[in-house]
């Protein structure tokens, strides 16, 4: 009889694997080859010209004697300043638009349309509106906010956070939608529950809407991490790593110079140390962001 069980399961199991097998190798052929040969041809002097040898970690010992790169990862880091930010604001919104009342879905909406904004609208947008004579500082100047219009891309002290800016616009409304989900899959019996008990709006926020929504934020704040770690797109579109390379980031050097200078190599090196680097804050959330039930 167990004999039979045992057939059982396994002729079950291998059916499970079936169906998971054409997804498995798809993953496998363009998510771990990929990401293992590049680290490969990272310790070697890979050229479309010549022969490939292997040299060993000279790539990485070029990349962290070069100014630029050491310049990029620690904008890189800098970009994690943004992070605290938008998930503090996406909260916000998420308790904001978790409401019964006309409207509100257009203002759900709303605040979603940035992130479904190609990254070329948002180049030419927010281009026109950080120009020195583009909408902002006019603003500011009717404001009288400024006595001279401001070079938000030309400055080379502000650059870089005006493109965090930026970044934290554009995912607002991906986090806004991911707590408005959780807040409303708390059970509403454990609010009117407290209600009964005496607990004010701000103690059920604290008591029930915080340790309920921990697993969200958890989840949030390593994506919001890994994507800070990453930043790119923005870069491209508005600054190109300008002005004097002030708003370089360790991924936008990688994609400097592998694809505009053709040192793949050590774009790939760049590359692995951003992976690297990405890998162990996402370690550390896991282990300290981890809800623990009492």
């Amino acid at each position: 009889m167990i004999a039979i069980v045992a057939s059982f399961i396994r002729r079950h199991q291998l059916s499970a694997y079936l169906f998971l097998a054409p997804a498995l190798l798809l993953i496998a052929l363009f998510g771990f080859w990929p990401v293992l040969y590049g680290s490969y041809l990272s310790f070697t002097d890979y050229s479309l010209v010549r022969e490939t040898h292997f040299v060993g970690v000279a790539n990485y010992r070029y990349i962290f004697a070069n100014d630029m790169f050491l310049t990029g990862l620690k904008n890189s880091i800098l970009f994690l300043l943004i992070v605290p930010v938008i998930q503090i604001c996406a909260i916000s919104l998420a308790v904001l638009v978790n409401r019964q009342i006309p409207g509100m879905r257009f203002f759900r909406a709303a605040y979603y349309v940035p992130v479904v904004t190609t990254v070329s609208v948002v180049g030419i947008m927010w281009g026109f509106m950080f120009h020195e004579q583009g909408a902002l500082n006019y603003v500011l100047l009717q404001l009288h906010a400024i006595n001279a219009p401001i070079g938000w891309l030309s400055d080379d002290s502000i650059a870089l956070f005006a493109i965090m800016f930026v970044s934290l616009w554009r995912g607002l409304g991906w986090y806004m939608v991911m707590y408005l989900a959780a807040l409303q899959s708390i059970p509403s019996e454990m609010q009117e529950a407290a209600v009964l008990d005496g607990a004010n709006a701000w103690q059920r926020f604290w008591k029930i809407t915080v340790p309920m929504l921990m697993p969200t934020i958890m989840v949030c704040s390593i994506m919001s991490l890994l994507a800070a770690l990453k930043a790119y797109q923005e870069v491209d579109v508005l600054t190109q790593g300008g002005p004097m390379n002030s708003t370089f980031t360790a991924l936008y050097y990688a994609y400097d110079q592998g694809l505009k200078h053709l040192k793949l190599p050590r774009g790939l090196a760049a590359s692995f140390v951003v992976s690297l680097v990405c890998m162990s804050i996402a370690i550390l959330c896991l282990r300290y962001l981890k809800p623990r039930h009492r």
